[in-house]
């Protein structure tokens, strides 16, 4: 039987798109919809591909919830830190990563940003600074504080983003790093991307607390709950909580409202939801809200707008082309990356 979400969707971004006023700019909305768009397309075909077995392992597509990747990217530095859950794509797309290298790890090819041995739910890229999609549940909250002491240590400015699934909340982990990360005031901003399902299981049947926000309160870190499906409400939302963690005041919560339109990964068949849930949610989807300010204000022609839909096309057409003709790890790399040497006795070399 389906289980009916406990957040209703807003219209919050159509009002927006149809008072055709904005306090962001032209480039802003024109990144937004850019960066979104090819999110989708790459977690459709990647979806197409998996079906067809091109590659295998567990595969969670991120498809809906491109605003708050987008919003996030937008409002944080260079030098900050971002890691997330396995739901891993769309981060390291936003954050300017070559999205030839991120398809090529889905094949497990050796020009993959992990050498094909990660595969799907563990994407990195050192150069922009995305410290990797992580397989076990939670385990991300307690190392995204962990590298948030590292920037406080070395005096930098730079903020640690820790992405976590509604389900992740769960974990004990998370209340042990609240306590840790507000007695230290370490510069990192939780954020929840709360779809309301963990897996198939909604935040109605876990807790009777269905605003996430509300933990953070315990611990007194500053809360808030944010539209997810708005890339201009998560991106006003992460640029307060940077002022906040720059400035010395420590972390920030926010319970990112959102929602993916697949299921939680290729083998969900998503009985859990109806139809129409889907659909009222996918009324508010942030590509389309984009496009609209975007025509509103006459920013780009219909021809410019089809330029991009075609680079996009481009882009994911040639990641695949690049992935097919690109070489599996030799057998002597199973060995590479896997233990360090170092001069602690109690740790041997292999």
């Amino acid at each position: 039987m389906a289980v009916k979400s406990a957040k209703q969707p807003t219209k919050t971004t159509k009002k927006a798109a149809a008072s055709g006023k904005t306090k962001f700019s032209k480039e802003t909305y024109i990144k937004w919809y850019k960066d979104m768009l090819l999110i989708r397309r790459f977690e459709e075909k990647t979806g197409q591909l998996y079906i067809q077995q091109k590659f295998g392992g567990f595969c969670h597509l991120y498809i809906g919830q491109e605003a708050i990747v987008a919003g996030t990217a937008s409002a944080c530095r260079a030098g900050d830190k971002h890691m997330t859950a396995y739901r891993d794509h769309a981060h390291p797309i936003a954050l300017g990563t070559d999205p030839r290298v991120l398809m090529a790890e889905l094949y497990g090819r050796s020009t993959g940003c992990s050498k094909g041995k990660g595969g799907s739910m563990h994407f990195f890229d050192k150069e922009k600074n995305f410290m990797g999609g992580h397989g076990i549940v939670g385990a991300q909250i307690a190392m995204g504080a962990g590298v948030a002491f590292a920037e406080k240590y070395n005096g930098t400015e730079n903020v640690a983003f820790v992405s976590m699934g509604d389900g992740a909340v769960r974990q004990g982990a998370l209340h042990e790093t609240f306590n840790m990360a507000m007695i230290w005031k370490l510069p990192v901003i939780f954020i929840i991307e709360n779809n309301n399902y963990a897996m198939g299981t909604s935040v109605t049947r876990t807790t009777n607390v269905t605003d996430l926000s509300k933990i953070g309160l315990s611990y007194e870190m500053p809360s808030k709950i944010v539209n997810g499906m708005s890339p201009e409400a998560v991106h006003e939302s992460i640029e307060e909580a940077c002022d906040r963690a720059r400035r010395g005041d420590g972390p920030t919560l926010l319970d990112i409202r959102t929602y993916r339109y697949k299921g939680h990964s290729m083998s969900d068949p998503q009985k859990y939801r109806t139809k129409e849930e889907v659909a009222d949610w996918m009324e508010q989807d942030p590509i389309q809200h984009c496009l609209r300010v975007i025509k509103e204000n006459k920013w780009l022609s219909d021809g410019e707008i089809e330029g991009i839909i075609d680079w996009v096309k481009k882009e994911v057409e040639e990641s695949v082309e690049f992935a097919e003709s690109s070489p599996y790890p030799e057998a002597h790399e199973l060995y590479d990356d896997v233990y360090t040497q170092t001069d602690y006795p109690y740790i041997k070399e292999y």
